[in-house]
């Protein structure tokens, strides 16, 4: 018997266009048929991308929907194609999975679980299924399932039960460190639990605080490995089932921890800055390392000729901060432009000379400077078109150390979820590819120069005690009691905590940023402004 021919489409899908999305997938289902496939299969809520949001709360929506995979399965009648989309059926909302062939719907599965957790919330959008779906292609008895449905016992074991012979699996499973480790594990349960081999077929690209990494794979009844797309990029391969057993393909290589974070933002940039229809960036270039990579980054993503850095100095700045920023400029061919702001000072200070009178100067001083600077990027954005990338990270959102309307103001904020010590590393992994930050800048000590001689660890604990604290709190949920038994300083503790909960106010109103760590400032970040709890010690 000749073999089943499964593609795996890892299609970079963009919510909301669906002729769009459409077309990409019936483009990829030409390549497949071309290469002999008699089965695609495409990511989870492909035709319409993930997650559409409260775009589900709207029946138009739904109805577009349908229209659109009638329209997909007219012209894709050369090969069978499971489409993942939203479907309205029988007054309730699924999240559902299609089966085309021969220019019509021929088959559908409704998700079982529907996750209500990390950035998850389907049960505010859909109704559970409850049925197992099994098609059949070139004799072979298919069960579908969607995403979370193989992270737990049930939907995989009823398909099983149903008389599939290996399972399908769509997915749009967001990227962060180490997911994918967690995701062979978890297919490994199922496969140990039903013995099907498994065909995952995961979602890549940018979309909002989300990146999709691809990485789709197929594992064998054994739980081995046969085939591995790569991550970050659209793929499209060919997966061979004979005689109950896959055959081994192709397996992309892992990665360093650093190369893939860096390709995820990287990804996010390109995306978000061009499923939007920005022309380009704006960054506000300071001579310092948070700065510096954001700019790495932003120029990798879109290309030097879509990247402006602007210097804005003050009479505090470093002159090595203004050396290194003009030369990491230089370096990468960037549009380069200075603005000084020590006019723009003294025209504030004249002007609120009489109101403050008597009060010595303090932080309200230093803000002017950063909310003078953010004047002036968000003044270039409006004339030209270009996004402002905010340059703050994960442990400054934590502890509130950035300026409202100042270093945040902005529309996208690069590595809001890199903690300071993580920004480092990926500042070397980035000079590692090609020298393209100055080595002064990740050497010397962090600074906001505001005023002479300053440095961050004026006002903050090391970053490596500050990240350790804000991780072990913010995304383990650790109480401070517990973290000062992990062996940090009590007073260390308090102080970061205590931080911590005052900037909330500071978050609600950040830019979105790339989500790359387990739990981000973001969706999965809901916590009180106005708040009187008081934690245990």
């Amino acid at each position: 018997m000749s073999p089943l021919r499964i593609a795996l489409a890892q299609i970079n899908s963009t919510v909301g266009d669906l002729e769009g999305n459409a077309r990409r997938i019936a483009e990829f289902a030409e390549r497949a048929h071309a290469a002999g496939a008699h089965l695609m299969v495409t990511p989870e809520l492909a035709l319409c991308g993930y997650p559409p949001e409260d775009l589900l709360l709207r029946p138009d929506f739904y109805r577009a929907c349908a229209r659109s995979l009638d329209a997909l399965a007219a012209r894709t009648a050369d090969i069978a194609v499971v489409v993942g989309h939203p479907e309205q059926y029988r007054g309730d909302y699924f999240n559902a999975a299609s089966l085309l062939r021969d220019g019509k719907v021929v088959a559908t599965y409704r998700k079982h679980r529907l996750p209500n957790y990390e950035v998850f919330d389907e049960q505010r959008y859909f109704s559970a299924g409850y049925q197992p779906c099994v098609i059949e292609v070139q004799g072979v008895h298919c069960g579908i399932n969607i995403c979370a449905d193989i992270w737990e016992p049930g939907a995989a074991e009823a398909a099983q039960q149903a008389g599939a012979e290996l399972l399908l699996a769509l997915n749009a499973s967001p990227y962060h460190m180490t997911k994918q480790a967690t995701r062979y594990e978890v297919l490994r349960e199922r496969i140990q639990a039903t013995g099907l081999p498994v065909l995952y077929a995961n979602l890549v690209g940018g979309q909002d605080e989300l990146v999709f990494d691809g990485a789709s794979f197929a594992m064998d009844r054994e739980g081995r490995l046969t085939h591995q797309l790569p991550q970050f990029s659209e793929a499209l391969a060919i997966v061979e089932y004979a005689g109950g057993e896959l055959r081994a393909g192709a397996v992309a290589p892992s990665r360093a921890l650093e190369a893939e974070v860096y390709e995820a933002l990287v990804l996010g940039v390109r995306d978000y800055l061009g499923k939007n229809g920005f022309p380009g960036a704006i960054i506000g270039l300071s001579g310092g390392i948070d700065s510096a990579l954001t700019l790495a980054i932003a120029v990798d993503a879109l290309g030097a000729d879509r990247v402006r850095a602007v210097m804005m100095p003050s009479p505090y700045t470093a002159q090595i901060s203004l050396d290194d920023a003009r030369e990491m400029a230089r370096t990468l061919g960037v549009r380069y432009d200075e603005f000084p702001i020590e006019a723009a000072m003294q025209t504030f200070a004249a002007m609120l000379e009489k109101e403050f009178a008597g009060r010595p100067a303090d932080t309200t001083e230093e803000n002017l400077q950063a909310r003078i600077r953010g004047m002036i990027l968000m003044a270039l954005s409006n004339k030209y078109g270009s996004i402002v990338l905010t340059t703050g990270n994960k442990s400054e959102m934590a502890v509130g150390y950035a300026t409202l309307y100042g270093d945040m103001a902005g529309g996208f904020a690069v590595i809001k979820d890199l903690y300071k010590t993580l920004v480092y590393r990926l500042s070397r992994y980035r000079n590692g590819l090609s020298p393209v930050i100055p080595e002064r800048i990740i050497t010397r000590a962090p600074s906001a120069d505001l005023q002479p001689g300053q440095t961050d660890q004026d006002t903050l604990p090391p970053y490596e005690v500050l990240d350790a604290i804000i991780e072990a709190y913010m995304e383990r949920d650790l109480s401070p009691r517990e973290i000062v038994a992990l062996g940090h300083a009590e007073a260390d503790v308090r102080r970061t905590v205590g931080m911590l909960k005052r900037s909330e106010y500071k978050r609600r109103q950040a830019p979105v940023g790339i989500r790359v760590t387990k739990r981000g400032f973001g969706k999965d970040w809901r916590y009180p402004i106005t708040s009187a709890y008081a934690d245990e010690w």
